[in-house]
């Protein structure tokens, strides 16, 4: 793979490159912010490790950058903050992922690959449209409609929709909904799936359609307004 490390702490870049290469990667090295938003727009990259604390652009301005550009790369984001805010305003921000330091290489390399699988191998076929009433999704264009008006989601939100449009009429628990969606262990102890359901229903329903469903004590389904 070809991989990207944005990390300005000379210690854990170390470590991690020479675990990456010693595995076959090739590994491209940027210790700033501004380097790495020029590297990241200049080339293709399989992964994006991304440090949040690195001088100048920090890791989360960086990662809404780049999903501003429609720049769909996995991001990786690697950081000494563990606490559950953090990780969710790196992973709303686009982030596909967050692995708290210090961490074991193994976790790295199990993590980078199931992100890099879910991208090459993901069902989502770029031209394709998901419809559910007056709801239209065009993946190709990132672009979500509701009767022929454009709505603005946030990068996870868009996500979190069309995993529900993929699963139309079908229940989605709150672990299957934070695997796809955030690609991260389950924390039983979180509500960030209902937050972000209610965000997503504030926007898609206001005009008094319901097309997603409570089930209790289960998790959620997209289904058709009658």
């Amino acid at each position: 793979m070809n991989i990207l490390v944005v990390e300005d702490d000379s210690r854990i870049s170390e470590f991690v490159i020479k675990g990456l290469e010693e595995q076959g990667h090739t590994v491209t090295l940027a210790c700033s912010g501004e380097i790495a938003r020029e590297l990241i727009m200049a080339a293709e990259w399989d992964i994006i490790l991304m440090d949040i604390m690195l001088p100048g652009i920090d890791g989360v301005q960086l990662t809404k950058l780049v999903r501003y550009k429609h720049n769909t790369t996995p991001i990786l984001m690697l950081s000494a903050l563990g606490e559950t805010d953090d990780k969710v305003l790196a992973l709303d921000a686009g982030a596909d992922d967050y692995l708290v330091k210090p961490f074991h290489f193994k976790e790295l390399l199990s993590r980078m690959n199931a992100l890099v699988r879910r991208t090459k191998f993901g069902h989502l076929s770029p031209t394709q449209v998901y419809q559910c009433g007056a709801l239209v999704v065009h993946v190709e264009e990132h672009t979500v409609q509701l009767e022929e008006k454009r709505l603005e989601l946030s990068p996870k939100e868009y996500k979190l929709l069309v995993y529900l449009l993929e699963h139309q009429n079908k229940v989605r628990s709150r672990v299957q909904l934070v695997n796809a969606v955030w690609g991260i262990d389950y924390d039983h102890n979180t509500n960030i799936v209902d937050v972000y359901i209610s965000y997503l229903r504030a926007k898609i329903e206001h005009t008094g359609q319901k097309f997603i469903h409570t089930i209790k004590g289960i998790g959620y389904m997209l289904k058709q307004p009658q």
